[in-house]
């Protein structure tokens, strides 16, 4: 039961540990960060992602239930220090059941035999002992579960927030294009009126704003799915339905090497300290199988009462080891050592190429994004500003001003899908170390 335990406990509250990423260069000059939605209506409450991920410690319903092994494994540390009880052995002997006219106290103090004693077994080997070291073994490695599965929700609770950051990001931005757009259709409009352009390059425009129009819709129900799902993260009955988070959609850039976070990570990844504590755990139930080989003694102690004597009887009996001296069970203990030996060679070369393939992929999303802040973002805007002046004057034609549109719109919603790439990275690194603590 206790394995099966272990087993369901590696199951639940899970995160696959995802490639992460990382950044050494300097971040070239920074443009302004991307604008973030206005609330369609005020939030009752507002969390931080810190915030967001505490309550979600504190709530998670499958969280809660994995700690409930922690209790379990405690209790079963109290089953495992018991010790036997004893044993009442009472009889009464050569008692005329069928001769009831014999009945009478001369009868039974003299004829009658009564015995009264009380047995033990002795437990050899300090079985008990090796019983309670097992037992507080296993509750040790469980701990350590239970913290990677914390380890694990943490993750889905930052990418959660991420996604919401990028939805309202991309919100914001396609309201602005919205009303951007609103503002040169009132201008072909007039252009139009007045025979600068002709009807088809109106309607154009006019069913051009269909696609903004479409990019509001599809955000705020990108916003809307987000914020929905982060909430079952963070417990659906400890939060609002209109709350909103409050974060700073942002490159935030990290300083280290990957050496450094190797070394972070072997210290405080929780799987492979739970990893480790197999071994130790599994050491324990070999010393536990080698004590439950040496034969115990069950000692008697019986006082007897026939006729005119009373006397003490003393026994004692112990199996003879010929044949079953829990051999197999041995054996079989042994093997499951050398198991969680190499399973924890496996967890420390796991632990490493987590940590290295974050680091690349972090590394990998920041030039991404260095690329954009570098003045790709900058010449998109000024793009766009210089076809939208020059056409409002009739300086450029109908299809160089929504091309300039669509190239802007286009290397802002990029920009932004790189961010939530770099952010999403960061948080992957921070889970492949196992600490949220970063240089």
């Amino acid at each position: 039961m206790r394995l099966q335990r272990l087993l369901l406990l590696f199951c639940t509250v899970t995160v696959a540990v995802s490639p992460a990423a990382w950044a050494q260069s300097p971040a070239p000059q920074a443009p302004s960060p991307p604008a973030q939605a206005p609330a369609q209506n005020p939030a009752s409450v507002t969390v931080s992602l810190d915030d967001a991920i505490q309550m979600a410690l504190r709530h998670s319903h499958n969280l809660l239930a994995a700690r409930t092994t922690i209790q379990q494994s405690e209790a079963e540390e109290i089953t495992a220090n018991l010790r036997p009880n004893p044993v009442i052995l009472s009889d009464w002997q050569f008692l005329p059941i069928f001769q009831p006219g014999q009945f009478s106290a001369d009868y039974l103090d003299n004829t009658a035999q009564f015995d009264l004693g009380v047995s033990y077994l002795f437990e050899r080997g300090k079985k008990r002992q090796h019983r309670l070291r097992a037992a507080k073994d296993i509750t040790a490695q469980t701990r350590s579960l239970v913290a990677d599965s914390e380890r694990g929700l943490a993750f889905s609770v930052a990418s959660g927030f991420i996604n919401v950051e990028l939805a309202e990001s991309t919100l914001a931005l396609a309201q602005q294009d919205l009303q951007s757009f609103q503002n040169t259709i009132e201008i072909a409009q007039a252009r139009y009126n007045a025979g600068d352009i002709g009807e088809s390059d109106l309607l154009k425009i006019k069913l051009q704003m269909l696609q903004f129009q479409t990019d509001v819709s599809a955000a705020k129900l990108a916003r809307v799915q987000g914020l929905s799902d982060l909430r079952q993260l963070l417990g659906y009955e400890s939060i609002a339905a209109d709350y909103d988070v409050a974060g700073s959609f942002d490159y935030q850039p990290v300083k280290g090497n990957v050496d450094d976070f190797q070394a972070m990570a072997l210290q405080n990844r929780p799987d492979l300290r739970a990893a480790q504590q197999g071994v130790t755990a599994a050491n324990s139930q070999h010393a536990l199988q080698q004590a439950i080989g040496k034969r115990d003694i069950t000692g008697e102690v019986n006082y007897t009462h026939i006729g005119y004597l009373n006397d003490i009887s003393l026994f004692g009996q112990m199996q003879m080891p010929i044949f079953d001296r829990n051999q197999g069970e041995i054996a079989r203990a042994a093997y499951v050592v050398t198991q969680a030996q190499e399973q924890e060679r496996f967890a420390n070369g796991q632990v490493m190429t987590d940590v290295r393939d974050a680091f690349e992929n972090l590394r990998t999303n920041d030039q991404v994004v260095g690329l954009y802040r570098s003045g790709y973002l900058d010449e998109a805007q000024q793009s766009r500003d210089i076809s939208e002046y020059a056409y409002r004057h009739g300086a450029a034609s109908l299809l160089d001003f929504l091309d300039a549109e669509r190239t802007f719109r286009a290397t802002q919603l990029a920009y932004r899908q790189a961010l939530a790439s770099y952010l999403l990275a960061t948080e992957q690194l921070r889970q492949a170390v196992g600490t949220r603590s970063l240089p």
